[in-house]
């Protein structure tokens, strides 16, 4: 059975990922100054941070409607036995429910909602792209993607404040607080959900060490295929750091780095890093 995946561009895989799994990304649509933008085609991340820093409001994504879906699942449903794809968190956005409605119309179409976001959407995007080169049929990895979501791991630590600010996820007050104490908040996903996790206090090589500390150190459930590290723009030092932690905790078959795209970027600004794993 030849099965095509295809997924959200919220699932922040390398371009290199990308190409090795041949999955095809259907782009969210970024809003800037009212204006509609696609996900990674026609506005990266560092369009809407320079869009930012030049006194621009934040931009704002929104999902992808039914009939981007439907064309889609038409082009690959007629060349494949079967389609599989995966969705950002069901509640972070619209596109699963969407991507359902869209898929309705096919009887060789299926949709998973990753309940997650970034990579750690993506773990599941790449885990689908091996079941399916393993000769597994649709509805099997469908079943076994649906078991695995539970226990995908994603969290990110932010080295400012500003962008979770002015998008009123955090009063002014807090911000200039944590801005002066050198406070590093981490959020992470959790039933589906986003929430903060644990907060750090210091420079941000000096935080992101704690963090990845605290993800992995005595750890017996890891499952050590792969880990991302995924991130906006930050220094050189602190992905380092992350690498080095990592490898001092666990020792992963494969650290792989991938930028954070447009919505990670929307709502979290530069400076901002998460590791992203699966346990067993």
């Amino acid at each position: 059975m030849s099965v095509k995946i295809t997924s959200d561009s919220t699932c922040d895989l390398s371009p290199e990922l990308l190409e090795k799994y041949e999955i095809g990304l259907i782009p969210l649509s970024v809003i800037m100054d009212g204006k509609m933008y696609r996900d990674g085609e026609d506005i990266q991340p560092q369009d809407i941070f320079s869009h930012v820093e030049r006194g621009g409001a934040l931009c704002s994504t929104s999902a992808v409607n039914v009939d981007d879906y439907k064309t889609v699942f038409a082009k690959y449903a007629g060349e494949y036995d079967a389609v599989i794809h995966i969705t950002i968190g069901s509640g972070f956005s619209a596109c699963y429910q969407n991507a359902t409605i869209a898929a309705s119309a096919f009887s060789n179409v299926y949709v998973v909602d990753s309940q997650n976001l970034s990579s750690g959407q993506g773990h599941l995007v790449v885990e689908a792209a091996q079941l399916a080169r393993q000769g597994m049929g649709a509805q099997e990895i469908c079943s076994n993607l649906n078991a695995l979501r539970s226990r995908v791991r994603a969290s990110f630590i932010l080295d400012r404040l500003d962008y979770m600010q002015k998008g009123g996820r955090c009063s002014a007050v807090a911000a200039l607080g944590g801005k002066l104490l050198k406070i590093k908040p981490c959020i992470a996903v959790r039933d589906g959900s986003m929430g903060m996790a644990d907060k750090y206090r210091g420079s941000f090589d000096k935080c992101v060490e704690k963090y990845v500390k605290d993800c992995l150190k005595d750890r017996k459930d890891l499952r050590l295929d792969r880990i991302f590290i995924t991130h906006t723009p930050v220094d050189d030092g602190a992905v380092q750091m992350a690498r080095e932690t990592i490898r001092k905790y666990a020792e992963f078959m494969e650290i792989i780095e991938t930028d954070a795209g447009c919505t990670v970027s929307c709502h979290c600004g530069p400076g901002t890093l998460g590791i992203l794993f699966i346990t067993k």
